[in-house]
């Protein structure tokens, strides 16, 4: 299961309607999370390490846009606060 992260311009972000998604925050912490479906967010503070089941690491921060798998069991690393768009399909 691989976690996605991609670098949008403004207009990527504007045609995905990412403005009007919800918005999520979250301190400084590390817990445990699984996606019952597909998250697409776009992070507009912080610093994440995501540690997934296969001992893979993967780090992104503001101005990342992430897609995670259905289906992915991972532990957050929250290493600076986080505010994020997202959406579950």
């Amino acid at each position: 299961m691989k976690i996605e992260i991609q670098k949008p311009d403004m207009k990527e972000l504007e045609k995905k309607g990412v403005s009007s998604w919800p918005i999520w925050e979250k301190e400084i912490s590390r817990f445990d999370w699984h996606y019952d479906c597909i998250e697409e967010c776009y992070l507009l503070e912080g610093k994440v390490i995501v540690e997934t089941e296969d001992g893979k690491n993967v780090e992104f921060g503001k101005g990342d846009f992430v897609t995670f798998p259905k289906g992915l069991s991972c532990i957050w690393d929250i290493k600076e606060p986080v505010k994020k768009h997202y959406n579950f399909r």
